[in-house]
């Protein structure tokens, strides 16, 4: 069990420094409105697909193959992420717009994907990789 854990907090916070590395690399380059929308939307997305690749075959130990059953999965593991989405943007977002820095930003972030990620795995145990019955 204690394994688990770190597992799962080892790849939080790798796809965390992935969703990041994404946004501070678009904010170097485009630092205004959209850059910060942009750099949300895309940092989410490759910190998602880090992630799923991590626990499908790492925490829920899935092997299931195929293309049709992968989408299914996929889409379910991303439909469990809306949760984790509008907690990380919600945070992250209150805390740039009350301090106006990247280090407030980055703090949000942290802190929202921290929660967000405590509510994910329950809901991926349950409706994504329902086979695996770990209590964390």
């Amino acid at each position: 069990m204690l394994q688990l854990i770190v597992r799962y907090a080892l790849f939080a916070v790798v796809a965390t420094l992935v969703n990041l590395l994404t946004q501070r690399t678009l904010l170097a380059v485009w630092s205004d409105g959209w850059g910060f929308s942009l750099a949300m939307l895309t940092g989410t997305a490759t910190g998602l697909l880090t992630k799923y690749a991590l626990d499908k075959r790492w925490i829920f130990l899935d092997n299931a193959a195929g293309r049709g059953v992968e989408s299914r999965k996929f889409g379910l593991y991303t439909l469990t992420g809306v949760v984790t989405t509008l907690i990380f943007w919600g945070t992250e977002t209150a805390f740039w717009l009350t301090w106006n820095t990247n280090q407030a930003r980055e703090l949000g972030a942290v802190i929202g994907l921290t929660i967000g990620y405590w509510v994910k795995y329950n809901l991926d145990r349950r409706f994504v990789f329902p086979s695996r019955k770990v209590e964390v």
